[in-house]
């Protein structure tokens, strides 16, 4: 990134110089050498000249970057950092690096005598600009289509900032004797692996880093609900999908689909293998709601066009390793491919979904139509003083 002088891809002149005329500009100045900074899904290692990046379509974007020690104190890369960022036209935003918090510190932006001074040295400044990767940005928007500025901003933490280690500190606060002395003693050997983990002080996020998901109920059942009804409600999930749309996204169902993605590129792009867990929520939830099938056809018509794209950018051998344990997302997407085929779907979604079954099942290798786990009891927890017969 130290040479901006071209784009490094064959971009339409035309859209080169829209870009260079509309395009936001990021200033990210002291940022230390070999520092690796990325946006959206294009990440570099930071040279002698890097000052931000320009050219950089408005919209919505996902700034991320690691601090490097240098060569001599090893070169570990630390974890990652990223903020979700929504520019406008000509934007010109601008932050310095914070070596005590190897962090960004975007508060010059707030400043606009400064904002303006910077921005009256734009052409001094280009040579030391990379150009923003016009080549991704067909894939990122593609990830983010569903991901609007406003759900970015509710979702992501207080802090703005999406760490890929959580920052945690202890529940209680050990600072009396007394205290310290309840907590269990560590000077003895542990018998088992839960006694070593009892020991352990029990941890809480910071107060402002924590993402704020929406919360997918563990009971898929209404209150007083029937043994029947509770089976039932974990068969079909719906119960619980419309519950979660209520309270999260009642005005705009299809948020969260927008959710779905912001989940994804977090984990994906940021490296938190909590999003990864909250992906895996959501779209079990989805995926196991047979009447919402029926009833919420655009809410499956997009969450068909966000899989194929989400899983298009993902290696297959990933799944092998991680989303494949206890064939989570093959037994997932095997019942929704059963509910998209049942009675009362729309014709349109039940051709969609059979294209994409045939398309996952011809790049993945993956057999729909086999019996995962079919014998499997289904597992219910009966209602407070409800008693099995």
């Amino acid at each position: 990134m130290a040479n901006s002088s071209n784009t490094g891809v064959d971009m339409d002149p035309d859209v080169a110089r829209r870009l260079f005329e509309e395009g936001a500009t990021l200033v990210l100045l002291g940022v230390p050498l070999g520092t690796e900074v990325g946006i959206d899904c294009k990440s570099w290692q930071v040279g002698p000249r890097f000052k931000g990046v320009k050219m950089i379509p408005p919209g919505l974007h996902f700034l991320h970057y690691c601090s490097v020690n240098s060569p001599s104190c090893g070169g570990e890369v630390g974890p990652k950092t990223g903020l979700f960022l929504t520019l406008r036209p000509r934007d010109v935003l601008l932050a310095t690096w914070d070596p005590e918090e190897e962090d960004l510190d975007f508060s010059a932006s707030g400043n606009e005598e400064e904002v303006s001074r910077v921005r009256a040295t734009l052409r001094d400044l280009d040579p030391f600009l990379g150009p923003y990767p016009y080549e991704v940005m067909r894939k990122w928007v593609s990830l983010t289509d569903r991901l609007s500025e406003e759900v970015a901003n509710r979702l992501q933490p207080l802090s703005g900032r999406v760490c890929a280690f959580s920052d945690v500190i202890p529940e209680r606060q050990l600072t009396h004797t007394k205290d310290r002395a309840e907590q269990p003693r560590n000077d003895a050997a542990c018998r088992s692996m839960k006694e070593g983990l009892d020991r352990l002080p029990r941890m809480k996020p910071r107060e402002g880093t924590e993402m704020r998901f929406s919360v997918v109920p563990e009971k898929k059942y209404p209150p007083g609900a029937t043994p029947a009804e509770i089976t039932q409600c974990s068969l079909d999930q719906s119960y619980a999908l419309e519950a979660v749309l209520q309270e999260h996204h009642q005005l705009q169902p299809l948020d969260l689909l927008g959710e779905l993605q912001f989940a994804f590129v977090c984990f994906l792009i940021g490296n938190v293998y909590e999003c990864f867990e909250h992906w895996k929520s959501l779209l079990a939830l989805l995926c196991r709601s047979e009447a919402a099938m029926r009833t919420r056809t655009p809410l499956y018509l997009g969450l068909v066009a966000v899989l194929y794209h989400q899983l298009g950018e993902i290696p297959p051998d990933f799944f092998v390793d991680i989303v494949s344990q206890s064939n989570f997302l093959t037994s997932t997407l095997q019942d929704f491919f059963q509910f998209a085929g049942g009675p009362g779907v729309d014709a349109t979604l039940r051709k969609r979904a059979e294209k994409f079954k045939a398309h996952l099942t011809k790049k993945f290798r993956w057999d729909f139509d086999a019996d995962l786990d079919d014998c499997d009891p289904v597992v219910v927890e009966l209602p407070e003083g409800v008693a099995a017969d």
